[in-house]
């Protein structure tokens, strides 16, 4: 069996008082969440444990993501999760604040075995 990618899905969020990467991380999880619905598991038989979520966040701060919290706000499969120097920082001098503004890519994979599922020919007629 193969693991596939089957989704793909991208967030943002941000934290505009707090600073807190770990919120605004959060915030584009939820984001790119709100994006999908995951019927296929129900539909074809596949139970959302066996899939593999891996989460890519990118903030300009990221060892200050704490990981299981962000991995705590996937609702189904299994979690995987790390934080990569990206996202944006915009600094405001004059109230002394950053706003952290963080993206996520969500991939979700399933074992799927090879030759299982094939695209079918379809016939097009203009009337």
């Amino acid at each position: 069996m193969t693991e596939r990618r089957i989704i793909l899905e991208m967030g943002t969020g941000n934290d505009l008082y707090g600073g807190d990467y770990t919120k605004a991380a959060c915030r584009a999880v939820h984001d790119a969440l709100h994006h999908s619905s995951i019927v296929l598991f129900k539909s074809l038989g596949y139970d959302h444990r066996d899939m593999r979520v891996q989460v890519t966040i990118g903030v300009q701060k990221p060892e200050e993501v704490d990981l299981t919290i962000v991995a705590a706000e996937l609702p189904r499969g299994r979690a995987e999760v790390t934080a990569v120097h990206g996202g944006l920082d915009v600094n405001d001098d004059e109230q002394g604040t950053t706003h952290v503004i963080a993206t996520a890519a969500i991939e979700a994979f399933l074992p799927i075995e090879h030759g299982r599922w094939r695209l079918s020919e379809v016939t097009r007629r203009i009337v």
